[in-house]
C-alpha cells in the first residue's frame, strides 16, 4: 500500500496477508518459500474489504471472483465454502484487532 497505517490497521494488513497466503491459498503454493508474495496482487482488495465489511458476503465473492476470473479455477461449493469460511475468519481478526485496540 502506498500509504502509512495506523497501527491498528497495520496489523490487520499483516493478518489479512498471512489468512491469504496460508489459509486461502486457492492454487496449494503455501508451502513453497519463492512463492510468498504470489497472493500480494488480491491483497489491497481484500484488505478494503476487511475493514469496511458487515458481513463476509463481499469479502467472499472478491475472493471467488479472484480465483475464477484471475486464476482460472472453477467454483464450485466447496470453494464457496471456503470463501465463507476465509470471510468470516478475516473478519474475526479485523474485530479482535479493534477490541485490542479500542483507542485507535
Amino acid at each position: 500500500m502506498g500509504q502509512k497505517l495506523p497501527p491498528d490497521q497495520m496489523t490487520l494488513y499483516r493478518r489479512v496477508d498471512e489468512v491469504l497466503t496460508y489459509v486461502w491459498d486457492p492454487i496449494g503454493v503455501r508451502e513453497v518459500p519463492q512463492a510468498r508474495d504470489e497472493y500480494r496482487g488480491y491483497l489491497p482488495q481484500v484488505f478494503r474489504r476487511v475493514l469496511d465489511a458487515t458481513e463476509p458476503g463481499t469479502i467472499a465473492e472478491y475472493l471467488l471472483s479472484a480465483a475464477s476470473e484471475c486464476m482460472g479455477l472453477t467454483i464450485n461449493e466447496e470453494s464457496r465454502k471456503d470463501a465463507f469460511r476465509i470471510a468470516r475468519l478475516l473478519i474475526e481478526h479485523r474485530d479482535w484487532i479493534n477490541q485490542t485496540h479500542p483507542d485507535q
